[in-house]
């Protein structure tokens, strides 16, 4: 009888203290190892709609999103020039501590403390497209710029003799994305003997590139090609050259993919583009978050690759899904 009375109060202590005991342990679980879903802010260069590079590398966020079962933010400022202000939305970011950031950087300098101040809360940093002047980065997603920027500047000089007078339309002066691009253009046409006149900034504004090119043709009556380095530039640079009545005259090599460049390839006001795969970032971007976050092992960079497209091979099967990414929403 004492034995039975024993376990029944050995019991009923049990009863009494178990949930008590559950609730203190609760308490010195981490908020990561109760968490059932991640949260992962994206920062874009650009929110505006017309940049269908952004809009087909959100469609990669919002699939690996769904894959990884995450929640993500997508966020940015109204274009690429607006430094100040893609900081700002990456201090809110940062106040709403989310598990990672994955970022695309408007600038390769300023943009490093507020990374260092993401990653002293414990947030996860990730970068895409374009990356900074530091290792703060858990990981670096993008195109081999300067690689890309070769094949534009040899795409150039095999329409070219060589001294001909080429001019260089950039997009915002200072980002990794445009120091490489523009490193690696200079690098072929200075082995092709191509002369440069100079490196101009739409700041990733279309009409401003069309003033540019506008300016440049009565400039320099003897001006042979044009290279643009991003979308805008390169729309901007081609509508002008189509309106000038320049087509053939002057040679336009662009970057990325669009409608309108699709539509200049075709008229042959566009000689080639070089083509990103931006879904792949936007995809790898969360899916490398996610990757980091469960403590997995992941590469400091990878290299999405980039594909030359002219009006010969546009229509190829493989070169047809980059230029007319389709997502299933």
């Amino acid at each position: 009888m004492l034995k039975l009375w024993l376990k029944r109060g050995f019991i009923a202590i049990l009863i009494i203290t178990l949930p008590f005991v559950g609730y203190k342990a609760m308490r010195f679980i981490p908020d990561q190892m109760i968490k059932q879903r991640y949260e992962i802010t994206v920062v874009i260069k650009s929110m505006e709609p017309s940049m269908e590079f952004w809009q087909v590398l959100v469609d990669g966020v919002q699939v690996a999103a769904k894959e990884f079962d995450v929640d993500v933010t997508v966020t940015g400022p109204p274009n690429e020039s607006e430094i100040d202000e893609q900081i700002r939305l990456i201090e809110e970011a940062i106040e709403a501590r989310p598990d990672a950031i994955v970022m695309a950087a408007t600038d390769y300098n300023r943009l490093v403390p507020i990374a260092l101040a993401a990653k002293k809360k414990g947030i996860s940093v990730i970068t895409i497209d374009s990356g900074m002047n530091s290792d703060v980065a858990d990981s670096f997603i993008a195109t081999d710029n300067f690689e890309a920027g070769r094949k534009a500047g040899k795409a150039m000089a095999d329409q070219l003799d060589a001294n001909a007078k080429v001019a260089i339309i950039s997009f915002v002066q200072g980002t990794a994305t445009q120091i490489d691009r523009e490193g690696g253009v200079l690098d072929s046409l200075m082995e092709a003997g191509i002369t440069v006149v100079g490196t101009y900034y739409s700041d990733g504004v279309e009409e401003k590139a069309y003033q540019i090119t506008s300016e440049l043709s009565e400039k320099h009556h003897d001006l042979r090609g044009i290279i643009g380095l991003n979308e805008t530039s390169t729309v901007g640079a081609g509508k002008a050259i189509r309106d000038l009545g320049l087509a053939g005259q002057i040679q336009l090599i662009g970057f990325d993919s669009s409608i309108d460049e699709v539509k200049l390839l075709e008229e042959g006001v566009m000689q080639a583009t070089i083509v990103q795969k931006p879904f792949n970032m936007g995809y790898l971007g969360v899916k490398t978050a996610v990757e980091a976050l469960r403590n997995e092992h992941i590469p400091d960079r990878i290299d999405t690759g980039s594909v030359m497209i002219t009006k010969e091979n546009m229509y190829v099967d493989e070169n047809q899904k980059l230029l007319f990414p389709f997502v299933e929403k």
